[in-house]
């Protein structure tokens, strides 16, 4: 009886183990100023939308590094958050935004952050 209620225990207790996928938490917007809302705030702040962006898109920092006043960046894999210093010495933090559009879409990007057309 002893090892039958151990065993139950022990099923039970590892039943209840969270999972460690964090992107699905990181990426939820919900209660937080809309995207495009944050991006009208600052020159600095557009750019910080769109690096979040593109980040949900490609993964990597490459577009960060393209942005005229970024001047430090880093990546935490783990966390799916990029830190992120600007020439002003704004040092911010951000995750992952997926809301299907890419980082040059981002309103209030600099003239010179911006693709240029062909």
């Amino acid at each position: 009886m002893k090892r039958s209620s151990g065993l139950l225990l022990l099923m039970l207790v590892l039943g209840s183990c969270r999972d460690y996928d964090l992107r699905a938490r990181l990426n939820d917007q919900d209660g937080l100023i809309p995207v495009d809302q944050f991006a009208r705030y600052g020159r600095e702040q557009a750019q910080e939308m769109a690096i979040a962006r593109e980040y949900a898109h490609t993964g990597d920092t490459s577009y960060a590094r393209s942005l005229p006043d970024v001047v430090d960046i880093h990546t935490d894999s783990l966390g799916y958050r990029q830190t992120i210093r600007f020439r002003s010495g704004w040092l911010t933090m951000v995750t992952v935004v997926d809301d299907g559009k890419r980082g040059a879409q981002t309103q209030g990007l600099p003239a010179e952050a911006r693709p240029r057309s062909r």
